[in-house]
């Protein structure tokens, strides 16, 4: 499951993509309905991985460094929450031994998860933050469309 923590970085990271300038942490809060204590770890803890650039003063706040093609899920969440595998003993960068499994070969639940996670990545791996910003504004068309036809 997706934490509010991740959820809340991709929704400012959307809305920093969205913006032709540099959003301040209330700005952004607001906007995007996030408590702004937590918002402002969340931002510094991006800031620290190389997502965002901060400016202090006027016309400051914080604006995107790469570029959203350049933002592609797997990162953001790792960075974020840590590993993407939903049992450790299958992580690829966080790996840890199960305590109670016998044999990591033999085991069904291991290779069943193995499987989960390789699916997961192909599809985290082919998403960046452009394709959420795409995505948005189809499914705002579609709504538009929709509701002309009522």
């Amino acid at each position: 499951m997706l934490s509010k923590k991740t959820k809340y970085a991709i929704k400012a990271l959307v809305a920093l993509a969205k913006s032709d300038k540099s959003m301040t942490i209330s700005e952004i809060a607001t906007q995007e309905s996030i408590p702004k204590k937590f918002l402002e770890s969340i931002l510094l803890d991006m800031r620290k991985q190389g997502l965002l650039g901060s400016k202090i003063g006027i016309g400051g706040g914080y604006h995107l460094i790469k570029k959203p093609k350049d933002i592609v899920l797997t990162q953001l969440l790792r960075s974020i929450d840590g590993p993407i595998a939903m049992i450790p003993c299958v992580s690829l960068n966080f790996y840890e031994p199960c305590e109670d499994c016998v044999d990591e070969v033999t085991c069904g639940i291991r290779s069943a998860f193995i499987e989960v996670r390789d699916a997961s990545l192909k599809i985290l791996a082919g998403i960046t933050l452009e394709d959420i910003l795409k995505r948005e504004e189809h499914l705002k068309a579609l709504k538009k469309r929709k509701k002309q036809k009522e």
